[in-house]
């Protein structure tokens, strides 16, 4: 009863004028920036860090928590429409998302999706308010053993999951732990990776890193290989759904839900493997099974439902326990540290306002997603024609902007440039951008925790062996690195 007397608090705080109008901004950039391919909630909220300087933390996270539900369900128009997925999430919606544009049907795939989206949203929210107070009572009582274990799977598991190449990960890691180190040990206080360099000395602002990586890296990705031509997109009117379609769609929104909410809350689960698995799933409970391949509705419902119920998701490790699982919350947590906000189990008691508030806002803001995006598909399909060189020249500069704003010094620009060359060479050679910007922002509080437990022990190795907590999460990251032999040794058998 706690908990929703807060989310109630939390609905009072949303109902402001000022929070209403940030709501109804993050969910309009958001689904802007999804509709445009390359775009993204990730490179989005790292351009906004700086701007939002001037904002109350509140507002800045209402902001934020709308650009990422919108985001989620921008990309699936992009899907739909062009064949082209904004997000990687909404690659599963592309497969027959555009197959029933193609046959005419493009307005109600875009429904279903809206639609989808809504009920997937607001369930998993209200999954959110159950699950993240337990998680954090749970957190409560870990020490830094555990903590220091919780965040080892987390690198493990963002670097060993995600991406084509296990190897790629880990060193996209590495780099990212390496960039973490840059300035003075808080410890000895002796100057790490600077070079002698005095800039870096206070080491690499974490705005400056998302940016860079995230915006620079990817416009430039992105403009140095989309066509300068916009592609062909199709045109569509006002969305809405038949009988025969809400008949089709609610079982596989409900599917979705069940399915995205518990791989997002998880480390490095996000949005792809549920999309995946709920198009396999729905494939196969079909009654219409000749339909998939050439258009079927339960292939847009849902993966799309999964898409939105996993954005929920990532939301309770990164409230409960200040590790984020996907690009936007990793964004959102260096959000929290620059506006001096330590993120983790103690964050429900310092800054209840904050939390409920935001929680609420996704009530809020996916409501306001449902009645903007139904009438307004035919104004995303024309944003698709904006002339790319504008699009990402446009992007540089506001990068660029926000990355001076932090610092107001030129050296920063030189920083951006270089973290956005890597970001660029990370693309070209197949390295996952996650497990760097992971490394950024949880490997401080690593070192710190590793640090501590050490120190309780007197430097023994075994005080990073706390209790059942830690033996519990070393065996997960022994599954996880081992699991590839594991599977080859099993099919051998089989064979």
């Amino acid at each position: 009863m706690g908990d929703l007397a807060n989310l109630l608090d939390g609905f009072a705080h949303v109902a402001t004028p000022t929070n209403l109008l940030m709501a109804f901004l993050g969910v309009l950039i958001g689904t802007a920036v999804g509709v445009l391919p390359g775009i993204g909630p990730a490179m989005t909220v790292a351009l906004l860090l700086p701007v939002t300087y001037g904002m109350g933390p509140v507002q800045a996270f209402i902001l934020f928590a709308g650009i990422y539900y919108g985001g989620m369900y921008g990309g699936s128009t992009t899907s739909i429409l062009l064949n082209t997925p904004g997000e990687s999430s909404s690659v599963v919606t592309a497969i027959e998302g555009n197959k029933m544009a193609k046959a005419g049907r493009a307005a109600q795939a875009l429904a279903t999706a809206a639609i989808g989206s809504f009920v997937a949203g607001t369930i998993a929210t209200l999954l959110l308010v159950v699950v993240t107070p337990l998680v954090v009572r749970f957190a409560v009582s870990l020490g830094a053993p555990d903590y220091f274990a919780i965040m080892l799977l987390a690198f493990v598991a963002v670097s060993a999951v995600l991406g084509s190449s296990r190897l790629r990960g880990l060193v996209s890691l590495l780099v990212g732990l390496v960039i973490a180190l840059i300035g003075i040990d808080g410890v000895s206080g002796q100057q790490r990776l600077t070079f002698g360099v005095p800039q870096l000395a206070d080491g690499l602002d974490v705005v400056v890193v998302a940016v860079g990586i995230f915006a620079v890296g990817e416009a430039l990705w992105v403009a140095a290989h989309l066509r300068r031509k916009v592609g062909e997109v199709i045109p569509v009117g006002r969305a809405w759904m038949g009988r025969e379609d809400w008949r089709r769609s609610w079982r596989p929104w409900l599917r979705g839900t069940a399915l995205g909410f518990p791989f997002g809350a998880v480390p490095a689960g996000g949005a792809e493997i549920p999309t995946f698995l709920s198009y396999a799933a729905e494939k196969k409970l079909a009654k219409h099974h000749d339909e998939f391949g050439r258009g079927a509705i339960e292939g847009v419902a849902g993966p799309e439902a999964a898409n939105n119920a996993s954005a929920a998701g990532t939301l309770v490790p990164m409230l409960a326990i200040g590790l984020p699982t996907t690009a936007v919350s990793a964004v959102m947590l260096a959000a929290f540290e620059s506006h001096g906000i330590q993120p983790g189990p103690l964050l429900f008691d310092r800054q209840p306002e904050l939390v409920w508030t935001l929680i609420a806002s996704l009530f809020v803001g996916n409501l306001m997603l449902l009645v903007l995006n139904l009438p307004l598909a035919p104004l995303w399909a024309k944003l698709l024609r904006v002339p790319r060189p504008y699009l990402y020249a446009g992007i540089l500069f506001f990068a660029s902007m926000g990355a001076y704003a932090v610092n107001s010094q030129p050296f920063d620009l030189f920083i951006l440039l270089v973290l956005g060359l890597l970001g660029f060479g990370m693309r070209r050679f197949g390295f996952p951008v996650l497990p760097l910007i992971v490394g950024v922002i949880l490997g401080p509080r690593a070192e710190l925790q590793g640090r501590r437990a050490l120190q309780l022990s007197g430097g023994d190795l075994s005080g990073l062996l706390g209790g059942p907590v830690s033996y519990t999460v070393y065996g997960l990251i022994v599954l996880l690195l081992a699991w590839p032999l594991i599977r080859l040794v099993v099919r051998k058998a089989n064979s």
